[in-house]
């Protein structure tokens, strides 16, 4: 019997795991993305679909642990400063968007002809957004860490901690309520007391734990000490009646300043990904399609009307909040439908006696119809959406400028670039063409101006003809060239420096007749190598001299490729009229000259 079970459950792997490596990779070569694969998935293996499962809630409850540890690594990024400073996005703008939904889904609830009551707990469980799906497709995107992201993850974070008192609420409005109102004040305390616990041993605990884990050099106990982290905090919140994921999100910001960060990130994120996945193929397994089918006219209508309600009450909050039309109805689309809390919320609901069990399963199905259309709708609106210009709502265009230096570009060589100049007192004009970036960096207190440094009438404005010096830092090898080649024709008065990005490059700038370029990786590369002469004990003087060699044969060369045209497009200059010997190891005790070591190494660098 024992050998059958352990069959059983090894076929029952074997099916999920061959529906994710199927479904996966088809639906993103379709453009579809993984999200939707997973959900297709896990509706063809389900019980209403082969069969291959009869219980899928089992399998949902212990795929939840993907949600718990994705936001356990989105912990881990967000310092407790910075989410110090999300707190009024966390508590006013989630409270703002919470309420205006629970409001306008109530609403379509009785005119669904549901009674107050049920629209009420409808409209509680389906504004409780997905936090597995609208992280999945943020991170999909790479825009966790932009400023629209930020504002969808401290949405979420308010929505997770929405879910006790909207269970408290249900809990009132059962008929034994009055009766128990003790026990939900008990009930509050308890969870009040296991965050405070959480939070007292992420401070004064876990360093201690990991420094002493590391000193063992067991790689294995590292990895399931973070497994331990993210498990145990999420159980001590389940056990308070809390959310289990936002228990691994507060553990993730109580480590995310120690020195053990990206090693707990690197031993979670495999386990991340699978349960992740895992958790969309049970969604999928989870609709059940005989409710729909005897249902179908009520949740037809009922999907898309929540979802459009829903949609309209976040975009309307997010322009009342001073959000561009662009990034109001990405998140409009993006959180439209509900989430894994609400089929808790039901369950609860249902087992009090407030709804009806049947009506708990439509519910249901509205909510996992909505997450498996979610993909589908954002892929739509991606495709089909006309593509706008992002607005300009506190973004200043360059005008009347009149700074010493003129910056172009504040991408992270520009920024970098600006500190020197901004610590000495220097008025620096700053612009750049990406709207994004320019409203980040206002949240640091960076004032940067929107203008095209490649347009002579943007350059006018911004102060190029006053200008003692015009920096061009932009992200982009051509732009740069075309910028640098209007500046030294109309503004001989300016020194100009610009960054060059290969050697090729460099040539093209001085070329052009500008005061200073240098290539951006050059540098950083050359001190990189000389710390790493310093760590293998040599001494600093002996490391400054072999770079200071390194940096003035590289200024031979480079003036000898100027004098001889240099580098041909797609070929290497070699320096040196023999081929180039190969390098001989040689110890550190006993150094040969420089000159004679830097003879041994091909001389084909070309940045």
């Amino acid at each position: 019997m024992a050998v059958e079970q352990d069959s059983h459950l090894l076929v029952s792997v074997v099916a999920l795991l061959g529906a994710a490596v199927v479904a996966v990779p088809l639906f993103r070569r379709l453009g579809l993305g993984s999200v939707l694969g997973y959900l297709a998935a896990g509706l063809v293996i389900g019980p209403f679909g082969l069969g291959w499962f009869s219980d899928p809630k089992s399998i949902l409850h212990v795929a939840e642990l993907g949600v718990v540890m994705f936001l356990f690594v989105v912990g881990l990024e967000m310092r407790p400063s910075h989410l110090w400073h999300l707190r009024g996005q966390i508590f006013g703008l989630g409270t703002l968007q919470i309420l205006a939904c629970i409001a306008g889904l109530t609403g379509v609830g009785l005119a669904f002809g549901f009674s107050l009551v049920v629209a009420f707990i409808a409209a509680a469980g389906f504004v409780l957004t997905s936090t597995a799906i609208v992280m999945q497709l943020l991170a999909e995107r790479g825009d966790i860490a932009l400023p629209r992201g930020q504002k969808m993850v401290s949405i979420l974070l308010f929505e997770d901690l929405l879910i006790v008192p909207l269970l408290a609420i249900v809990s009132l409005l059962a008929p034994r309520a009055a009766a128990e109102t003790g026990t939900h004040w008990v009930g509050i305390l308890v969870g009040i007391g296991s965050l405070a616990g959480l939070i007292a041993v992420g401070l004064w605990a876990l360093n201690p734990l990991f420094a002493l884990l590391a000193a063992a050099r067991a790689r294995e106990v590292m990895t399931a000490a973070a497994l331990l982290v993210v498990l145990g905090s999420a159980l001590l919140m389940e056990m308070g009646g809390l959310s289990m994921a936002m228990g691994a999100f507060i553990a993730g910001v109580l480590l995310s300043e120690s020195t053990f960060r990206h090693q707990l990130e690197a031993d979670v994120e495999p386990f991340r990904g699978l349960l992740l996945g895992l958790f969309f193929l049970a969604v999928g397994m989870a609709l059940d399609l005989s409710v729909v089918a005897a249902n179908w006219k009520l949740i037809a209508a009922v999907v898309p009307a929540m979802m459009a309600a829903k949609a309209l009450c976040i975009y309307l909050v997010a322009r009342l909040t001073h959000s561009s039309h662009a990034e109001a109805l990405d998140r409009a689309v993006i959180m439209a439908q509900g989430g894994e809390f609400a089929f808790v919320l039901f369950g609860a609901a249902a087992i009090t006696g407030i709804i009806d069990p049947g009506v708990s399963a439509n519910l249901t199905a509205v909510v996992v119809l909505s997450m498996v259309l979610t993909p589908l709708v954002v892929l739509v609106m991606r495709r089909f959406a006309r593509p706008e210009a992002e607005g300009m709502e506190g973004i200043d265009v360059a005008e009347g400028l009149s700074g010493s230096v003129l910056l172009i570009g504040f991408g992270r060589f520009g920024q970098v670039a600006s500190q020197a100049l901004l610590a000495r007192g220097v008025d620096v004009s700053i612009i750049d063409t990406d709207i994004e970036m320019i409203r980040s960096a206002q949240e640091f207190g960076f004032k940067v101006y929107y203008g095209d440094g490649s347009r002579l009438d943007v350059l006018h404005a911004s102060g190029a003809d006053k200008a003692r010096a015009i920096a061009v830092c932009v992200e982009n090898a051509e732009t740069a060239t075309r910028i640098a080649t209007l500046v030294r024709a109309e503004f001989s008065q300016a020194r100009l420096l610009v960054r060059s990005f290969d050697r090729q490059h460099a040539r093209e700038l001085v070329g052009i007749g500008i005061d200073y370029q240098i290539r951006e990786t050059f540098e950083s590369a050359l001190r990189f190598g000389e710390e790493a002469l310093r760590q293998l004990d040599v001494s600093d003087e002996e490391a400054a001299e072999i770079a200071a060699l390194i940096r003035s044969r590289d200024a031979e060369r480079f003036a000898m490729e100027l004098a001889t045209g240099g580098l041909q497009a797609g070929k290497v200059l070699l320096y040196s009229n023999a081929a180039p010997a190969p390098l001989k190891p040689t110890p550190l005790s006993t150094p040969r000259r420089e000159s004679e070591a830097l003879n041994d190494l091909p001389q084909t660098e070309s940045r």
